[in-house]
């Protein structure tokens, strides 16, 4: 009995964390059943057991949850199944060059946004690469362009929240814009050294490059180039005036890898950065922040999309002239997912030419992280696909049809279910006597909710179905003809195996007396298509953001409750 509690403790308190702080009695026995088939003859002690701990675990703040989730039961403190954890990591290759508890990897992304599944690939595989090999995962914001592609004060935590969701858990954070004596360190070396030089020939210097030539203050003396860069930083030069180059060839084939520009002024007090403010006025490209980092934070291994190979080969020259061992870089292709914005830009142009259509970075049309999530895409479908799709340098479409399939074998074993009738028509009951229908409420588990249905009771079914079939099986209650012309059902009796024989329907209905409006609203590409319909009383019982599945009709999610309950189609 005392492992039995500990083992419905830890599932409860896992389902807590993930929802809020608030544990329910049926996702918890649902998890358990799914994760440990052994133990379904015990379901009904276990139901039991998780309603009396569920009540400790949720007069438990949120933060106190989690330090016991993950103290006692790291086995469960992260999405997923217990079971999964190292079969998910067997799928990637070895990591070249890779020592076990020497590895570090990071995952570096620009706040400017909130994550895609795009963006998610190198998260995730980083992550797990760390944690095959015993290292550290470092998360580093890089926000050093306050103007060009300007940092959103929200989307730090909106990223913090969608890795966490994700289940990938850092060793260290980093923010550059609060480093910039780093690189403003880093730069005096390599001017000191002669890896780079301060060009004052503004337009006529980047002129002279396209040409194989550049601007003669490449020349001058360290000494002199030191001065110049104090200059900078005191607010001598203004825009374009002044810019630190790192020398490079300047008849190299690729024109942008010649003497590729490292630091660079930015009046911040007409574009002030959100965590900064006006405080600094000279900042690093990302090039060069990210090869400082880098070497700094002993990166070992940089996982990003291929996209950046000629950004590597740009920092390859600083590598070599400061003499730093550079990292391993793998390049992974872009990953799409089929029917889905991914791109930045365009989802604000969307945003912005369409106010009020759409409900931000969640909106369940965008292929953002968040919007996945409020579609009801589980992060263990999101994980596997993208550690199924492994280091691949090419890119990769991944079909919708794809991801639903994983994605419905997670939700299948842990998501209630629930009678929803969406085109609804009244008729009225006739039999002998009363009797009680028994809903089961998982199919792997014995808890069933009972109605009492009298003669001359109102019940709601889908109209098509009636349209379909003269006799319907009630799911839970009985056999019973219809007659359409007097909105009546006449019960016929015969139980299951009768209706198996006549291949009579079993359909969902809902009590009139007991009926919930419902509004679902289903993403087709950029659209939200609406439609109505009724559940039974207890879609009462689940809150926002759980899962279901509306039988014969798919899964959902719950967006919103109240006297009538907006719920969002995840697929079927």
């Amino acid at each position: 009995m005392e492992d039995l509690e500990r083992l419905v403790r830890g599932y409860a308190l896992k389902n807590a964390v993930e929802h809020g702080g608030k544990a329910i009695v049926g996702s918890v026995v649902s998890m358990i059943m799914s994760d440990r088939p052994d133990l379904r003859p015990r379901a009904r002690e276990i139901a039991r057991l998780a309603a009396r701990i569920i009540g400790e675990i949720n007069s438990m703040g949120l933060e106190e949850q989690k330090r016991i989730l993950e103290d006692e039961y790291p086995e469960l403190a992260r999405p997923g199944r217990a079971g999964e954890k190292r079969a998910e990591t067997k799928r990637l290759p070895p990591l070249p060059g890779a020592e076990k508890g020497r590895v570090v990897t990071r995952f570096a992304p620009n706040p400017d946004f909130a994550m895609h599944i795009g963006n998610a690939r190198p998260a995730i595989l980083s992550h797990e690469y760390a944690r095959e090999y015993r290292g550290k995962m470092i998360l580093r914001f890089e926000d050093t362009d306050p103007r060009t592609k300007t940092p959103i004060k929200e989307a730090y935590d909106l990223i913090r929240e969608d890795l966490k969701w994700l289940g990938v858990k850092w060793d260290e954070e980093h923010v550059q814009s609060l480093r910039m004596e780093f690189f403003y360190e880093a730069a005096r070396e390599a001017l000191e050294k002669g890896c780079a030089y301060i060009d004052l020939c503004g337009e006529a210097g980047r002129e002279l490059l396209r040409e194989g030539k550049y601007c003669k203050t490449r020349d001058n003396s360290p000494e002199w180039q030191l001065g110049e860069f104090d200059k900078m930083l005191s607010g001598v030069y203004g825009e374009k005036e002044a810019v630190v180059r790192v020398k490079t060839d300047p008849n190299h084939p690729n024109p942008s890898i010649r003497d590729w520009v490292a630091l660079r002024i930015i009046d911040t007090s007409k574009t002030p950065h959100p965590l900064v403010g006006d405080k600094y006025i000279v900042w690093p490209t990302y090039n060069f922040a990210v090869t400082v980092d880098d070497h700094l934070m002993g990166v070992t291994h940089v996982i990003r999309a291929k996209e950046h190979e000629v950004n590597t080969e740009k920092q390859l020259f600083l590598y070599k002239c400061l003499r730093w061992e550079p990292p391993r870089f793998i390049h992974i292709g872009r990953l799409k997912l089929e029917g889905f914005i991914l791109s930045k830009s365009f989802i604000r142009k969307i945003m912005d030419e369409n106010p009020g259509k759409f409900w931000g970075f969640d909106d369940p049309r965008f292929g953002t992280i968040a919007g996945l999530r409020r579609r009801g895409i589980t992060p263990e479908a999101i994980r596997e696909v993208i550690l199924h799709l492994g280091v691949k340098h090419t890119e990769a479409t991944l079909s919708w049809a794809n991801l639903a399939s994983i994605n419905r074998k997670i939700l299948d074993a842990r998501s209630d279910r629930i009678m929803f009738v969406e085109s609804p028509r009244a008729f009225r009951v006739s039999m002998d006597k009363c009797r009680e229908a028994s809903i089961p409420v998982h199919p792997d588990r014995p808890e069933t909710r009972k109605y009492r249905i009298c003669p001359g009771d109102i019940v709601y079914l889908d109209s098509r179905d009636v349209e379909e079939s003269p006799r319907v099986r009630l799911l839970g209650l009985d056999n019973f003809s219809v007659e359409k012309e007097r909105s009546l059902l006449e019960m016929i009796g015969g139980g299951v195996e009768y209706a198996r024989k006549a291949s009579i329907p079993i359909i969902q209905w809902v009590p009139a007396s007991r009926a919930v409006d419902v509004k679902v609203l289903k993403p087709e590409g950029l659209e939200l298509v609406e439609s109505r319909g009724v559940a039974e009383e207890a879609i009462r019982n689940y809150r926002i953001g759980d899962t279901l599945q509306f039988v014969r009709y798919g899964f959902i999610r719950i967006d919103k409750t109240g006297s009538d309950v907006t719920v969002i189609y995840t697929h079927d």
